[in-house]
């Protein structure tokens, strides 16, 4: 997972659920902790949202004693997806740097200063002035064709969330990751945003919070169902669907419950845990 030198594409996910942090004895299986994604494109490492998975994350990066430097790829501005960003070790230390990347607020706000107000008072003490990391902010209108990194192919859509959310589709060497998490989906119909980014991909990682019955009553809260994610990676040709953002009252058991259900209708379809680590 950590030779750079490797030119694969590597997915390791340290926050699979969504909403609220869940730690203790019923999540140990699946994991408590809310989105994070670490992914190793060859030498350059992109993060796919910062919520409280990412401080096992930057306690990782920081101990292995090289400096760090990523791409924030952030869904969306909510709690859930950055409530790690003040307790991420590479940005207290200098010699890192990080750049944040959003599609959701172009025209309307931004992203440093949306990032900026979760890092200050009086949600939390004044932490930039801590900040040891170069830090580096980049607004986009979801839609747009980005390249953080020489070689590396970032497609954007936007998805269906109160707030705004974006999607992405990461493609490296002939790999390609899709992320659609935090999107609700209309019933009946498939989404032709999520569709085209998951189109052929290797990996779809889908927001899986809800059963249909579930749904039926959470209208409007801007998440979808694992029935969903079956069908669109059908309809997509995707080769591995990883079920995502488990809802905050889902146990272990439930979650397993869930994941057998998908795997019965779309054979090797698994659902995401801290730690899960997939080679593309």
């Amino acid at each position: 997972m950590r030779n750079p030198a490797e030119g694969a594409m590597r997915l390791r996910f340290w926050g699979v659920r969504g909403g609220l942090p869940m730690p203790g004895p019923s999540t140990l299986r699946y994991g408590g902790n809310t989105p994070c994604l670490e992914l190793r494109c060859g030498p350059h490492l992109l993060l796919l949202d910062a919520g409280t998975g990412a401080h096992a994350l930057g306690s990782a990066l920081k101990a292995s004693g090289q400096p760090v430097q990523a791409d924030v790829l952030l869904s969306h501005t909510h709690m859930d997806h950055v409530a790690g960003l003040p307790f991420f070790a590479p940005l207290y230390a200098a010699g890192n740097a990080l750049r944040f990347w959003a599609g959701h607020l172009a025209g309307a706000n931004n992203v440093e200063a949306a990032l900026d107000a979760s890092w200050s008072p009086p949600l939390m003490p004044p932490l930039r002035p801590s900040f040891g990391a170069t830090l580096r902010f980049t607004d986009f209108r979801a839609g747009a064709l980005l390249e953080p990194q020489p070689g590396l192919k970032v497609a954007t859509a936007a998805l269906n969330h109160p707030g705004g959310c974006t999607g992405y589709r990461v493609e490296w060497q002939g790999r390609a990751l899709a992320y659609c998490t935090d999107t609700e989906h209309e019933p009946g119909t498939l989404d032709p945003a999520v569709l085209a980014l998951a189109r052929q991909a290797d990996v779809l990682v889908y927001d899986a919070s809800y059963t249909e019955a579930e749904f039926a009553e959470r209208r409007g809260w801007g998440h979808s169902t694992w029935q969903q994610g079956v069908a669109l990676a059908t309809a997509a040709g995707v080769k591995q669907l990883v079920l995502f953002h488990h809802d905050t009252c889902r146990d272990d058991a439930g979650v397993a419950a869930l994941e057998a259900a998908a795997a019965a209708s779309r054979p090797g379809t698994i659902a995401a845990r801290e730690g899960l680590e997939l080679k593309l």
